[in-house]
């Protein structure tokens, strides 16, 4: 039988919150499919897109010229973070109004404990969707549960059963008690920490929805997970036991050289990106964080420096995964023989690493000693003296 709880914990998403800022500056893009990000050569990748763009399949971190492909009619627009991080203060500035209790995933997107609060759930959440509207101008969306965990699919779920064909502003709340019938009958993929890999592997061995992880015992999954299947498990019946943590720090890493001399070399330029993606993601591990977004800095001999930067699906604080969202950055904006003075990489909107593995797909117990190992070896010898090879990080 599920463990009841007894707190109140709502979770807040602005819903396509970029392009949202982007149609408050230019209200002509209401209803049109536009993306913001990418570069007008088709080299870059796409940030974020509207809600009409998606029903053409363009989505995050995809190739501006596959956009293009799947709509035509694509608006591309290149968007500055300023405004959005305006938007995002206003934005937490209302939720912070209403409770101390605030934990600030990302740059859209929140945690509440309301649990002091009088009113209900629902009653909550749809008072604050409408003065997150009336005073922001901007369209959310709310789960509520009795912990962190739940709130979060039942956004997640109340968003994707949306039939408004744009902005969901979705209102989802799990109330107490009814934690498992709600759970049961989802796919595994909507549970935290099942990503593509993990929801193969339980596919595989007979567990296709979220009730069919919570009927085997702790053992069992155990046995095919390791320690991951006690977690598995607990989160299957619905039991999250994590505060609300309040002024939650968003810190950033990065490492980047400045050449001796101008690099033409794309051998060069993708080793020491390399280099550089290893170095930030040793620093995430041994400051305990794991990113959500990745950045490249470039600088060109007259001294002009672009920034480039993609969102991941999931948080990361492997050297792979950020080398490669490096390297397809870098391809989105280095032409071949333009020589390049500095480059850089760095990973930010970041989460602990203990949240982090609890939330989303985790790597591989064997890469994780991996990582481990070399880290250890990192710290004696020195950063440098470790390097993977080419195929780690593929």
């Amino acid at each position: 039988m599920m463990k009841a709880a007894h707190r109140k914990i709502l979770h807040l998403d602005m819903d396509a919150f970029f392009c949202a800022v982007e149609e408050l500056k230019d209200p002509s893009l209401a209803g049109k499919a536009f993306a913001v990000g990418g570069k007008s050569s088709q080299r870059g990748v796409i940030s974020t897109c509207s809600y009409e763009a998606r029903k053409y399949g363009v989505h995050s971190a995809m190739p501006t010229a596959q956009a293009f492909k799947a709509c035509p009619q694509l608006i591309l627009i290149s968007g500055i973070h300023h405004d959005y991080s305006e938007k995002s203060a206003e934005v937490m500035q209302i939720l912070h109004q209403l409770t101390g209790l605030v934990e600030q995933v990302s740059v859209d997107e929140a945690f509440l404990d309301i649990t002091d609060l009088p009113q209900s759930l629902e009653q909550i959440a749809k008072d604050l969707q409408k003065e997150v509207s009336q005073k922001t101008g901007l369209p959310c969306s709310l789960g509520g549960a009795t912990n962190k965990m739940l709130a979060k699919i039942a956004n997640d779920f109340g968003k994707s059963q949306s039939k408004s064909g744009g902005y969901p502003r979705a209102i989802t709340i799990v109330p107490q008690g009814e934690e498992a019938a709600f759970l049961t009958p989802l796919p595994v993929k909507a549970m935290w920490g099942v990503g593509p890999k993990m929801e193969k592997e339980l596919v595989k061995v007979g567990m296709v929805t979220i009730g069919d992880i919570a009927r085997r015992s702790k053992a069992d999954l155990e046995k095919m997970f390791g320690k991951y299947g006690f977690e598995l498990y607990d989160h299957a019946i619905g039991l999250d036991d994590r505060p609300v943590t309040q002024n939650r720090l968003i810190k950033s890493v990065s490492q980047e050289t400045t050449f001796a001399k101008d690099i033409y070399d794309p051998i060069i330029l993708r080793q020491t990106l390399k280099q550089l993606s290893s170095n930030v993601a040793f620093q995430l591990r041994q400051d305990g964080f794991c990113a959500r977004v990745v950045r490249l800095k470039i600088r060109w001999p007259d001294f002009s420096t672009h920034t480039r930067q993609l969102s991941l699906q999931q948080p990361t604080d492997q050297d792979g995964v950020i080398y490669s969202k490096a390297e397809a950055l870098l391809n989105s904006i280095w032409e071949t023989g333009k020589p390049v003075r500095l480059i850089g990489v760095g990973a930010s909107d970041l989460v602990e690493t203990a949240h982090q593995m609890t939330l989303w797909e985790t790597p591989t117990e064997k890469e994780r000693r991996l990582l481990n190992a070399l880290d250890d070896l990192r710290e004696k010898y020195g950063k440098g003296a470790v390097k993977r090879g080419s195929k780690a990080f593929r």
